[in-house]
């Protein structure tokens, strides 16, 4: 029976996920750690509006379970040492370098987790991969264990995340399913049972799927790859909808309501973002590429062309309705997460939609509820490579939303945070130029409304 786990990796995937489980086992350890100081001691803060991520709910778990049997800690040789199971949830981003640059993914920091573990092992372990990973990364991870290491013996398990962020802990205690690949040998499959173990504490166990360890590898990048394409599907025919008179909210209403299609994943909006829709589909187009398989790289990799091609339009249709011009004009931006109920900014549309128009000389002033100042400067500052001195004349960020309207010749609504839609939009109209615009980016609004408030409304999808 596992009495003791460790984690490496305290962030978007890791924290929650070790949170939940300690809570729900309360009779084993749950040792999560992490190089970045801050980010444990953020974890370890007693004021819970510290937690170093927002997601609802996750304030309340760890509350419950910190300092009971669910710790953080930044001594990763003992946590390992300690752990008869480690998960891997370190960030595999995609390559800015060398071989696969701008698809494959950039798995530096799963080598050195499997280093540091190899080096460390005294006892046997089984690891866990909870990161995002290509196809057939457990026979690099063993290789590594099995030559490296002090003669113990490691058990690889695939345990791929279907968390959306923003419902992360009701995805946890709730999922869908559970899927945990492995080897087909009697210790692959002891190792198995043993998470199935674990998960089967909360978890219903029809829910829990085992395979072989690159179906279940793959099985994560094809999952992503599906709910990205049903996006870039809405997003392609919004543009249609536009140039034809046709109301796409309309439309997806009727085919989300044909059972074989469902109503998930087909809002038309200004394009997805976080941090795997983009890097899992650039990673299996990588991975279609070096196979040869060059029709079903060019398939996946159309998802992504169209999901640029409509962050650019969205920036695009607000120049040319500004008269094209935004020089030297206000833009308030509502929302910089790249959807609601979370802080992450990763792939966020709002940033690539900034710095169009920041190339443009508009001032772009933006509010939102969860994302620091500092990190919303930090995605602009590190997506170009425009000065500092331009950056920082032309952005600004406000903690008032009603001081981020004054003035403006526009609004745009980049996040879909469910407080926007109770605004004092009366208050907002005196208070902005005329006439006032909103680019709804994420069809939240009452255009009705707004129209006959005054305002002028330009929403994806619609004329």
């Amino acid at each position: 029976m596992i009495e003791n786990i460790c984690c490496i990796g305290a962030g978007y995937v890791g924290g929650p996920t070790m949170a939940v489980i300690a809570l729900k086992n309360p009779h084993i350890k749950v040792t999560v750690v992490d190089l970045n100081v801050q980010r444990i001691k953020d974890w370890n803060d007693s004021d819970l509006h510290k937690l170093p991520i927002y997601e609802p709910g996750l304030s309340e778990v760890v509350e419950k379970a910190r300092g009971r049997n669910l710790f953080f800690s930044t001594d990763v040789d003992k946590a390992i040492d300690e752990a008869q199971m480690i998960f891997i949830s370190v960030n595999t981003p995609t390559k800015t370098y060398g071989v696969g640059k701008g698809m494959a993914a950039d798995l530096k920091y799963i080598e050195l987790c499997a280093r540091q573990i190899a080096m460390v092992s005294q006892t046997n372990k089984i690891i866990v991969e909870k990161s995002t990973l290509p196809v057939r990364t457990a026979e690099t991870i063993q290789n590594i264990l099995d030559n490296t290491g002090n003669g113990v013996s490691f058990q690889i398990l695939s345990n791929p995340e279907f968390l959306a962020e923003g419902t992360a802990i009701a995805d946890l205690e709730s999922p869908d399913r559970i899927l945990i690949g492995g080897n087909e040998t009697p210790e692959g499959q002891m190792a198995i049972q043993s998470l199935v173990d674990i998960y089967s504490s909360w978890v219903p166990k029809d829910k829990i799927i085992t395979t072989s360890l690159w179906s279940s590898e793959l099985s994560k990048l094809t999952a992503n790859a599906f709910l990205a394409q049903r996006i870039s599907s809405i997003n392609s025919l919004s543009e249609l909808c536009e140039a034809t008179g046709a109301n796409i909210v309309e439309v997806s209403k009727a085919v989300g309501m044909d059972s074989r299609i469902g109503s998930k994943f087909i809002q038309a909006s200004v394009g997805f973002g976080g941090s795997c829709f983009q890097k899992d589909i650039l990673n299996l187009v990588y991975i279609s590429k070096s196979l040869g398989l060059e029709e079903v790289a060019s398939y996946w990799e159309q998802v992504i062309i169209m999901n640029n091609h409509q962050r650019t339009r969205f920036a695009t249709n607000i120049i040319k309705t500004l008269y094209n011009t935004v020089s030297g004009k206000k833009i308030a931006f509502l929302g910089w997460a790249f959807k609601k109920d979370t802080n992450d900014t990763r792939e966020s549309a709002a940033i690539y939609v900034a710095d169009q128009l920041i190339e443009e000389n508009a001032n772009v002033s933006v509010y939102d509820p969860r994302v620091s100042e500092p990190q919303i400067r930090y995605d602009v500052k590190y997506l170009n490579s425009r000065s500092e001195e331009k950056n920082s004349k032309h952005l600004k960020v406000e903690p008032d939303p009603y001081k981020a309207f004054e003035d403006s010749h526009a609004i745009a609504v980049l996040t879909e945070w469910d407080e926007f839609r109770d605004y004092d939009w009366e208050r907002i109209y005196k208070s902005m130029l005329k006439p006032a615009f909103v680019f709804d980016g994420r069809n939240i609004l009452d255009s009705s409304k707004l129209k006959a408030i005054g305002f002028k409304i330009k929403s994806i999808g619609k004329v």
